[in-house]
């Protein structure tokens, strides 16, 4: 048997790598709340900003792999649920959504981000049909965490997996977008730090195609994200933090 293992990081290694950035994110969230203008504050956010095209990608991978696309979709949207209230208690947001931006977390777009890979690669639906389910997922997600663009960018990365050079073109484009919304309708400093997204480029290429051999990342990266974002919501309230997230 080949033992030999491939040069680069595993899906394990590289999640691992989004749960430190995500949680150095958060923390600075909880301890300096809003988009504070100190340079090293913004400095941990954009270390932050490593986690979201992570995960992207990986929901990509996970459509490619899963035997079971139902399931599959049927996990994500259970999450979506539960980091819904781990996420506003997290941030001080009220659990009904009262606004346009950020009422609920990014995996409630990427839980419809899989329905998504599933309306464009079928050839059940007519074109015009698909256009109109495209059109209100978007709506839907708008509200999220990272907004639509947590919904379309996965997909994009799935129907270019194997092109790294088309799927970082893709990562490229949709930062842009996400980076100019906020640029202009809500905060300039925090909109250029979202380019660093891009950061996570150097990361993502290292990816090997290997999981690694523990098996049970795939359930701690699921757990790890409400459970982080509950204590949190604890500690906020014990520090009597207001709202914490821009």
């Amino acid at each position: 048997m080949d033992t030999t293992k491939k040069k680069g990081l595993n899906s394990n290694q590289i999640k691992l790598i989004a749960i430190i950035a995500m949680t150095i994110d958060h923390v600075t969230w909880l301890l300096f709340p809003g988009c504070q203008k100190i340079w090293w504050v913004m400095l941990l956010h954009a270390i932050g900003r490593l986690t979201a095209p992570i995960m992207w990608f990986f929901i990509a991978e996970g459509f490619h792999y899963t035997r079971n696309v139902k399931k599959y979709i049927g996990r994500m949207f259970v999450f979506a649920v539960i980091s819904h209230f781990a996420y506003n208690f997290a941030g001080g947001i009220p659990f009904i959504p009262n606004g346009f931006f950020n009422m609920t977390s990014v995996m409630w777009s990427l839980a419809w981000s899989v329905v998504l890979m599933v309306i464009f690669t079928t050839e059940r639906l007519q074109q015009w049909m698909k256009i109109v389910l495209i059109i209100l997922i978007c709506l839907i997600t708008f509200p999220s965490d990272w907004s639509t663009v947590a919904a379309m960018c996965p997909v994009y990365l799935y129907l270019n997996r194997g092109n790294f050079k088309k799927q970082s073109v893709t990562l490229l484009i949709w930062t842009v977008v996400y980076a100019a919304v906020y640029f202009v309708f809500m905060d300039k400093a925090y909109g250029i730090l979202q380019m660093c997204t891009l950061l996570s480029l150097p990361i993502l290429k290292q990816y090997n195609g290997e999981r690694g051999e523990w098996k049970g990342m795939k359930w701690f990266f699921y757990i790890y994200y409400p459970a982080h974002l509950f204590i949190i919501g604890l500690l906020r309230v014990l520090i009597e933090n207001g709202s914490i997230f821009p």
